[in-house]
Formats: C-alpha cells, sequence, structure tokens
C-alpha cells in the first residue's frame, strides 16, 4: 500500500471519529484541552485497532494465502457498504454521554475504531509489517488531526456535513477494496 492509499485509507477510516469529536465538542461545551484529550484517545484506538486486526490476519495468512485479496475486498466492501448503510440510516448520538470523563472518551474510541479493526484484518494477510506500521501511523496522524478539527468546528458551532462524510468514506474504502483485488489479479 502506497503512503497516498495509506492516507485514504486513514481519511475514510476517521470519519466517524471526526462526527464524534465535533459533535462532543458543540453538545458538551468542553474545553479545548479536553478536546485534545478526546482527539488523543480517539486517535490511539483508531491507529491500535487496525494494527490488532492486522496480528489476527497475519496470523492466518499462511492458511488464507490463495485468496488474501479475496478476503481484503469483502472486508473493505462490507465496511465500506455498513458506512454507506449508515449514512442514509442515522447514526449514533452522543447527547447523553458525558464526553468529557475519560472512561466515556475510550468507549467512544472503540465505538468508532471497530471498522479499523475489520479493515485490519485484511491488511495483515496482504501487506508486509513495514507497510501495516507506516499505514497504523498514518492512521492515528490523522485521525488526531482530523479530531483536533473537529473539535475546532464543534466548539465554533459549525455544522458538518455527516451523512455526506460518511458516504464518501464509504465508496473510498469500497474503492480501495477494488482497487487491491485488481491489483491482485493483475488487471492494473
Amino acid at each position: 500500500m502506497t503512503l497516498f492509499e495509506s492516507f485514504l485509507l486513514a481519511l475514510a477510516l476517521c470519519v466517524d471519529s471526526f462526527v464524534v469529536s465535533t459533535t462532543s465538542a458543540f453538545k458538551s461545551k468542553m474545553p479545548y484541552r479536553q478536546g485534545l484529550s478526546l482527539a488523543l484517545v480517539l486517535a490511539l484506538f483508531q491507529g491500535l485497532f487496525p494494527l490488532l486486526g492486522a496480528l489476527l490476519g497475519e496470523a492466518f495468512k499462511e492458511i488464507a494465502s490463495a485468496v488474501d485479496h479475496w478476503i481484503a475486498f469483502g472486508l473493505l466492501l462490507f465496511v465500506g457498504g455498513k458506512m454507506i448503510w449508515d449514512a442514509f440510516h442515522g447514526s449514533e448520538d452522543v447527547e447523553t454521554l458525558d464526553v468529557t470523563r475519560f472512561g466515556t472518551m475510550c468507549l467512544l474510541g472503540v465505538a468508532t475504531s471497530i471498522d479499523a479493526f475489520v479493515v485490519g484484518i485484511g491488511f495483515g494477510l496482504s501487506s508486509t509489517l513495514a507497510e501495516i506500521l507506516v499505514t497504523v501511523l498514518v492512521i492515528f496522524v490523522v485521525t488526531f488531526v482530523v479530531s483536533v478539527v473537529g473539535v475546532f468546528l464543534g466548539k465554533r458551532n459549525i455544522p458538518i456535513p455527516e451523512k455526506t462524510a460518511t458516504l464518501v468514506a464509504g465508496l473510498v474504502l469500497i474503492g480501495l477494496g477494488t482497487y487491491t483485488l485488481f491489483q491482485h489479479l493483475n488487471l492494473f
């Protein structure tokens, strides 16, 4: 996976972190320091989960080596499809959560990173350790920056196009999965 592909993947995966950070900052009126803490927690989970998924994928690499590209394609298609579905059928509401508590921040980190875990499994099947580590670092940095921007927008009461962002993220994941499949089938 190239650095550009890693960046696109990171942007697609961090959409939910962006939405959570923006909504949390808007609804809870948290100070910027807590907003930075939220962004850091979201980024840590968003970076950790694909790494854990990749380790699981790596464990099954030998068994699934003949179909690893199909598995990666299927997982990205599933996660991307779910994001598109979510774009049209509502989203989670963080209004009732006390997002200023560290435990709540961690729960939000887990909730926003499950898709990254699934993507990581496909990653472990089809990527080298170096590619995985670079991509995990890119995911962490991009998620942190995007979440900080989300906190800033939420504090300023600037609305975000949540459905559009989720829809685009789903399409990017499906595109990356298709690209991975075509690359392994030597269609590119």
